[in-house]
């Protein structure tokens, strides 16, 4: 591939980048045809390529995943393709946009895990229909404030939720509560925490009985929300929600506090 052949990639490459579209590059770092490159973007036509027919169409399907994952690593294969071979190395490297978090409920807890997500690399949405609490002057770090009832915002943003995506309901209020629970359920998302006393949990869990969530839906909430650290100051809290984010991600086993019994704050 000459360099008049890479242009196109690159700049399908920085195009896409710079709008925060998901975008993969495949490179050939070892094996026949080192640099040969092949650019997936969902819904687009495939750019460049490894050199073998058939190496392409394996390695589109492979990215594919990749992509949608958000990982970037080395893959290796036969030089048609073949499985379980190593005769060739391809780089594939993932360009997804950040993960979203929304946060339902504009309370002070809010403000703390709104930063340590900032610092995770989330794009942070904060919602809450009230609009004296959701303020800019309150959240500045948020990327997003949003002043709707959270399952409008759902309703909208929902489609596009996804396994590294997380959405924490704060707001401790059943017309709140409920409705944004019950649209986060209906969502791909990979963690939904929710807030609340071991008594506010109960309530809340016949509540959403009564809504009609199964009991499928009810084991895919954290509730209560967290890792049990002893939090008690909302940074701390911040830090044992997004702890348990990241073992419930990563597949690790941690004190969750909806696995423990007993008072929350010791």
């Amino acid at each position: 591939m000459t360099d008049s052949d890479e242009t196109p990639i690159f700049d399908r490459l920085d195009a896409a980048i710079a709008v925060e579209a998901p975008v993969a590059l495949a490179t050939i770092t070892e094996g026949p045809g080192v640099g040969a490159k092949l650019l997936f973007q969902p819904g687009e036509p495939v750019v460049g390529t490894l050199g073998d027919p058939d190496l392409d169409r394996v390695v589109t399907r492979d990215i594919e995943g990749e992509l949608a994952s958000g990982r970037t690593g080395v893959r290796h294969y036969g030089v048609h393709g073949e499985a379980n071979e190593t005769a060739v190395a391809i780089f594939i490297e993932s360009f997804a946009p950040p993960p979203q978090m929304l946060i339902f409920g504009a309370v002070d807890f809010t403000a703390a895990l709104a930063r340590v997500g900032k610092v995770l690399g989330y794009r942070v949405t904060v919602c809450d229909a009230r609009e004296v609490f959701a303020t800019r002057a309150r959240f500045p770090m948020a990327d997003e404030l949003v002043v709707d009832w959270p399952n409008r915002l759902l309703d909208q943003v929902g489609g596009g939720l996804g396994a590294r995506d997380v959405v924490c309901v704060l707001t401790h209020d059943p017309k709140f509560d409920v409705p944004a629970i019950t649209s986060a359920l209906e969502t791909g998302v990979g963690y939904i925490g929710v807030m609340g006393s071991r008594r506010t949990h109960d309530d809340r869990t016949k509540r959403l009985v009564e809504a009609g969530v199964t009991p499928e839906g009810l084991a895919r909430l954290r509730s209560p929300i967290g890792l049990d650290l002893g939090a008690r100051t909302p940074e701390e809290t911040a830090i044992s929600i997004v702890a348990e984010i990241i073992a419930l991600r990563t597949g690790r086993t941690a004190p969750a506090l909806k696995d423990t019994e007993g008072p929350i704050h010791r």
